[in-house]
């Protein structure tokens, strides 16, 4: 069996909608530069990395309740007064479009109400690591903009993460040990790390007064987030200088941080195919698509490299 990959869709299309400027329009003024960014990105990727599966991954739900519930500012600054995203009016009008375009070419897409495109990866990931479906163990490319997939690295089930350094053109390949060297952690200990770092960009705290390097230097030394609340709960020792009071303010969000910042990976979702298509399930639509929006050689880029009847 060939390579699994999963597409963190959303932030590749705002990757590519801030990489190029509004002026790349349809013949009508309509936007289109996250649509070309977005094909190109797949056809690269399809041309580089010879996936013999790919499914794009989407947000149901792009603040879960559940998360809300454990925490309430999670990403509560990214939202509109009627409770969806901000999102910029370029590309508002170009996320339709994608979906259609995807549809139209035959690009599997996966998605579940009350969960975020992360659960969705995640839930995919462990089941072709895993071999679920009787198929074996296949291994997985998660492609992504969003540092917090570096929780699926996994060097013995085979899922690393192409992580998009800038724009959409260069890729980063990041593996377990890559993770690990990067932020001085035991490996498999990322969700743990971010728990204690927090993210602003997502709304999650973090412990106050505990950066990046106290974070590392606490996992490190208790190995787990789970051994570290133990010690701290037993009076234990081995904490790093002033942190153990600030962990202990702390306590009640370490209880409940977990939930927020690590993926899901129950979705119950349908087995997703994924395989590439021989040809476009609706050849019309799509060519209609490509001379309405002006697609040009973006569409033919991406046929030639995706459906094989190109």
């Amino acid at each position: 069996m060939g390579t699994l990959m999963l597409l963190d869709t959303a932030t590749l299309y705002y990757r590519a909608f801030y990489g190029m400027p509004e002026t790349v329009t349809a013949p009508d003024g309509t936007p289109v530069n996250a649509i070309r960014g977005l094909l190109d990105a797949i056809g690269r990727l399809v041309r580089e990395h010879q996936p013999a599966r790919l499914i794009a991954c989407l947000d149901a739900d792009w603040r879960p309740a559940f998360r809300v519930a454990a925490i309430p500012s999670y990403k509560a600054h990214r939202a509109e007064e009627d409770g969806t995203e901000q999102t910029p009016p370029g590309l508002a009008v170009q996320i339709p479009l994608i979906t259609q375009l995807l549809t139209a070419a035959g690009i599997a897409t996966a998605e579940h109400e009350g969960y975020e495109a992360d659960d969705v990866i995640a839930t995919l990931a462990t089941r072709a690591a895993s071999g679920a479906g009787g198929s074996g163990p296949v291994p997985v490319d998660v492609v992504t903009g969003d540092r917090d997939l570096f929780q699926l690295a996994d060097d013995a089930r085979g899922i690393r993460v192409l992580y998009t350094i800038k724009g959409l053109g260069k890729l980063d390949a990041i593996d377990e040990k890559a993770v690990s060297d990067k932020y001085h952690i035991p490996p498999g200990t990322y969700a743990d790390f971010a728990v204690l770092r927090g993210d602003p960009s997502d709304g999650l705290p973090g412990v106050p007064g505990i950066g990046e390097k106290t974070a590392a230097a606490l996992i490190t030394a208790f190995g787990d987030l789970e051994t570290l609340t133990h010690a701290l709960d037993a009076g234990h020792g081995g904490f790093p200088a002033g942190s153990r009071k600030k962990l202990e303010a702390a306590r009640g969000y370490l209880d409940i941080a977990p939930a927020v910042v690590r993926t899901a990976t129950d979705v119950p979702l349908p087995e997703v195919d994924g395989t590439l298509p021989a040809r476009p399930p609706d050849p019309e639509l799509l060519s209609e698509l490509g001379t309405a929006l002006g697609l040009g050689s973006s569409l033919s880029r991406f046929r030639a490299a995706v459906l094989a009847e190109a």
